[in-house]
């Protein structure tokens, strides 16, 4: 798969989140601080996966779609994925 740009972006931008988490640990910041940090950045991953599996998904399907076969295994597989990531 190709990771363009965009997804590239919000792993840079997930990952300065949690070294600012760190930072907000290591200077004793108030815990309810920490954790509405924790949660955006929970939620700034989950958004990550469901844009990594949509984009695979949509890739895979043309494929599929261009070789003859059905695309309905692809889908499945990838509703798995994104409920195992829950």
């Amino acid at each position: 798969m190709d990771y363009n740009d965009q997804i590239k972006n919000r792993v840079k931008r997930i990952e300065g989140q949690l070294r600012g988490i760190l930072r907000m640990m290591e200077e004793d910041k108030d815990c309810k601080e920490v954790i509405t940090q924790l949660s955006a950045a929970r939620t700034a991953i989950d958004r990550t996966i469901g844009v990594v599996v949509s984009t695979n998904l949509i890739k895979c399907v043309k494929d599929a779609e261009t070789k003859g076969q059905s695309s309905e295994e692809l889908v499945k597989e990838a509703v798995n994925l994104l409920v195992k990531s829950r």
